[in-house]
């Protein structure tokens, strides 16, 4: 098992800090998650049914019809490197990474591209390039239309796009979803997640958009019910909530922009709608300050980066403040 952020109560035990004390801020999971009502008891009393209203309402919000229900994206990364002829893979690097370890697990040479663009990926002639845009955990993004660009060249040599946009939904205009498994993009691959901006990681909710093909293969694979009924139930509501989705992309927009400026002068930033990553030769060393005082963010062994989501509070964000500001590094 790969080792992921959000682990509160090993960082609670290491520290002796009790769990209560904590400022959470290693998942990237937004902290005003939408509120999940009291669900309708038949949902927790009879088998989930495809006909439910979660196709219907999935179409709607990511403008694509071509799309598989998945126990969040991350069963959907587990099985699709299995379903595909094996070969190398062109990884834009750092990433995710389940993403290479699920290729890599399945047969498939993994091509790490430090930091690159998406014109250089292709450059590496590999049937597949893999990304995550906005990346994880770099905060980088790759402008749309370079991405649209890319996916046609790898359709005219029979190649497969993968995208990751686990971190969209903040800016919808920018994602490759409605594309998908279309004629004009067959060769695309994305995955979306309710657990980021809907802040519902615990209902295990995803979903697949690809070609029909793939996704046969992938429902045939994963059997049936890979969803609870009250999962789809939640997902269903979340992802009609019109009003609710638009006033926290607002909301969200501004507290990046807050928490990208409080972090500016400690190093260089980069920011997506859901958390800041920093990039300082410090980190370590910061993220140590940090946890000594009870705030948990995400270090990676292999970069010098420091991850951030967003407090959910004002008396988050004034922790937060205070620590960084008591940061003198040598």
């Amino acid at each position: 098992m790969l080792d992921h952020g959000g682990r509160l109560r090993e960082a609670a035990a290491r520290y002796d800090i009790p769990l209560d004390d904590w400022l959470d801020l290693s998942t990237g999971i937004n902290p005003h998650g939408w509120p999940v009502p009291a669900l309708a008891a038949s949902c927790w009393q009879r088998l989930p049914e495809n006909d439910d209203g979660l196709e219907a309402a999935a179409t709607t919000y990511y403008g694509n019809a071509n799309h598989l229900p998945v126990a969040g994206s991350q069963a959907a990364i587990q099985w699709l490197p299995a379903l595909l002829p094996r070969a190398a893979v062109a990884c834009i690097a750092p990433i995710y990474s389940e993403h290479p370890h699920a290729w890599q697990r399945a047969g498939h040479k993994v091509r790490f591209l430090q930091n690159a663009t998406l014109p250089r990926a292709l450059t590496a002639a590999t049937p597949y390039v893999l990304l995550c845009n906005p990346n994880n955990p770099t905060a980088d993004g790759h402008p749309r239309e370079l991405a649209v660009d890319a996916a046609d060249k790898l359709k005219k040599r029979g190649g497969w796009l993968i995208v990751d946009e686990a971190f969209m939904d903040v800016t919808p205009e920018q994602s490759l979803t409605p594309l998908a498994g279309t004629a004009d993009a067959p060769n695309l691959i994305v995955f979306r997640s309710l657990g980021k901006f809907f802040g519902l990681a615990g209902i295990r909710v995803g979903f697949l958009f690809a070609a029909a093909d793939i996704r046969e293969r992938m429902a045939d694979a994963m059997g049936p019910w890979t969803l609870s009924g009250p999962a789809r139930a939640a997902a269903t509501l979340a992802l009609s909530d019109l009003r609710w989705q638009e006033n926290m992309r607002q909301r969200l927009l501004a507290d990046s922009e807050r928490l990208h400026a409080l972090l500016e002068p400690l190093g260089a930033v980069k920011s997506t709608g859901l958390f800041a990553t920093l990039h300082s030769a410090h980190s370590d060393a910061l993220h140590e300050h940090l946890a000594q005082a009870a705030i948990l963010t995400r270090r990676f062994d292999q970069q010098a980066l420091l991850r951030f989501g967003l407090p959910a509070d004002e008396s988050g964000w004034q922790r937060l403040s205070a620590a960084l500001a008591d940061w003198h590094p040598e």
